[in-house]
Formats: structure tokens, C-alpha cells, sequence
């Protein structure tokens, strides 16, 4: 990927790395050197097992936790280069719906200061002009007026999460970076709620980073998809092309244990041998290889380099020997 950013990217992710220290003095391997690039207006997924890597990653990207190394550029501005006053001002166009509805809202608080409480810290209008406001987003996501006056403990997790997106599109962001925002919901409020944030999205030209291990989810609501393993990227393509023809053996794998509605529609899983990796000790060579049903003999100790298998206008990339050009005779 190239170090320079196109007037079309809103987020850019550049070899970054978390490490973090453990007692005894060892490390946590993280985010292992990712590179990513979201377009403005895009939804990208980012998919893998629990342990991967995923809300690490989201978090790096808004420097709400400090990478080891690596380069975040947002919207034309370098992260890790802001003071902290100039780090705050930014996080206007930055906002973050968290995955557990009931923990991430203060019970303390009314639901109208919840949502206000950006547009009284990045000092938003007059007290009254942020009042309106409060009522405007309470009626986008769905909630009725009287709401603003009531406390957390009085709605249904659904509800509760739409306070949390009521929060974050508060200050009208560019990326709202979406950590698992369904997954502790029942699945007939998942949808609800992932309809709501489609709509926003189209009404508020947002930009989503959307985290998840739902592979049904993400196909719903992404562009493009990315695919984690240990801290690492091992497949990105857009959403069709991904689900239409896997090509790293990890993503067949996490496809072919989705679901079938159909009881008299049968497939094979693909089940990946052994459990993931220690991300303390990760596997030298091919992260994947241990679990791998296609292994060779150099994914043991050589890196897979990122390939694109699709083409320049529709880049497939990834990350395995499988794909590897065939040697050349001399």
C-alpha cells in the first residue's frame, strides 16, 4: 500500500502495530503490522474470531489506545502527530458506538445529557440550540421526545444501543467506528438496529468501520470486508467478491460455518484444526499454518507476502502461499 494518501481516503492504517507488556516480561502480539485504506463514505468489515485482534484494531485507528508502532492518517491529518488539544478537536469527525448497550451508558446520566454531552464539550450552539438538537436525534433514531428526560435503566438493550448511536452522531462525524454493536442484542432487534444505522449512514454520508464476528452481519452491512487472524489481515476484498469465491483457507472456514436456513441444504464445514494461537508466542512463518488443512512446508517459517488476485479497478488481496507465483525454470 502506498505511504501516500488519495483525496478519496478518509481513514489509512499503515503497518501498525500493538504490543502489550505482560508480567513476566513478555508481550501480547495484538495488531501485527496492518495496513488498511477506507474510502470516504465506505463501510468496511472488519471480521475474525474473539481474540483476533478486531476491537484493537478499532481502537488503534482512534487513538483511543496508543500503537507500538505504524501510521494513522485521518482525513488528510497524521494522529499520531496531534497534540492533544488538536487530538480532541478531531475527534469531532471521530466517533465510536461500543458493543455492550448496558455498560456504556452513565445510569447516572439522563438520556438527554448523554446525548448532549458532546455538543457541550466541543461547545455546540447555545444550551438551547443543543436541546433542539437532542430532540432531533432522539426522533433520527427512533425514540420517542420524552426519552431525553428518562435514565438508561428504563430502556431495552435495543433502545439503549440507540442511545449510544444517538451519542455518537451527535457531532455529525465522518467515521463512526462500530465495535460489535449488535452482538449482545436479540436477533430480531439485531436487525432493527442494523437497518437504522444503514439509514443514517445514507442520510448523514457516514463512513462505518464495523467490527464483528457475524460474517451474516457484516455481508448486510459492508463494502468491503477484512479478514483478521492473530493480529494480522490475511484477506481483504469487497463484500461479493468475498463471499462468492474465499480465497484464503482461514475465510473459507469462518464462511462455511455460517448458518443454513434450509435444513435440507447440506455443506461441509471446514473446520480449522486446534485453537487459536497464544498471540504471546505467535507461530513463526504463515499465522494460520498450524490450523491450515493446506499447509506446505515453507508456511513453517516464511511470511506469505499480500497478493492481488483480482484485478487493479477490484483488488482481491491476500495473504498466503497458496498464491504464491509459480518458480520460473531457468
Amino acid at each position: 500500500m502506498s505511504s501516500t494518501s488519495e483525496p478519496d481516503d478518509l481513514l489509512v492504517v499503515e503497518n501498525l502495530t500493538k504490543h502489550f507488556p505482560i508480567k513476566g516480561g513478555g508481550v501480547i502480539h495484538a495488531v501485527n503490522g496492518v495496513s488498511l485504506r477506507q474510502r470516504r463514505g465506505e463501510t468496511v468489515g472488519i471480521v475474525g474470531e474473539s481474540g483476533c485482534g478486531k476491537s484493537t484494531l478499532a481502537r488503534l485507528c482512534l487513538r483511543l489506545v496508543e500503537p507500538t508502532s505504524g501510521e494513522i492518517r485521518f482525513d488528510g491529518a497524521d494522529l499520531r502527530a496531534l497534540s492533544a488539544s488538536a487530538l480532541r478537536a478531531k475527534r469531532r469527525d471521530m466517533q465510536i458506538i461500543f458493543q455492550n448497550p448496558y455498560a456504556s451508558l452513565d445510569p447516572r446520566m439522563s438520556v438527554g445529557d448523554i446525548i448532549r454531552e458532546p455538543l457541550d464539550i466541543h461547545g455546540i450552539g447555545t444550551r438551547a440550540e443543543r436541546l433542539r438538537e437532542v430532540a432531533g436525534l432522539l426522533e433520527k433514531v427512533g425514540l420517542p421526545s420524552d426519552a431525553a428526560r428518562r435514565y438508561p435503566h428504563e430502556f431495552s438493550g435495543g433502545q439503549r444501543q440507540r442511545i449510544g448511536i444517538a451519542r455518537a452522531i451527535a457531532l455529525r462525524p465522518k467515521l463512526v467506528v462500530a465495535d460489535e454493536p449488535v452482538s449482545a442484542l436479540d436477533l430480531s432487534i439485531q436487525s432493527q438496529v442494523l437497518n437504522l444505522m444503514v439509514a443514517l449512514r445514507a442520510e448523514l454520508k457516514l463512513s462505518y468501520l464495523f467490527i464483528s464476528h457475524d460474517l451474516g452481519v457484516i455481508r448486510y452491512i459492508s463494502d468491503r470486508v477484512a479478514v483478521m487472524y492473530l493480529g494480522q489481515i490475511v484477506e481483504l476484498a469487497d463484500v461479493d467478491t468475498l463471499y462468492a469465491g474465499p480465497a484464503h483457507p482461514y475465510t473459507r472456514a469462518l464462511l462455511s460455518a455460517i448458518p443454513q436456513p434450509d435444513p435440507e441444504r447440506r455443506r461441509v464445514r471446514a473446520v480449522p484444526a486446534g485453537d487459536l494461537p497464544n498471540p504471546e508466542f505467535p507461530p513463526p512463518g504463515c499465522p494460520f499454518h498450524p490450523r491450515c488443512p493446506n499447509v506446505m512446508d515453507h508456511c513453517r517459517s516464511v511470511v506469505p507476502a499480500e497478493r492481488n488476485i483480482g484485478t487493479p479497478d477490484r483488488p482481491h488481496l491476500v495473504n498466503c502461499h497458496l498464491y504464491d507465483p509459480a518458480p520460473t525454470s531457468a
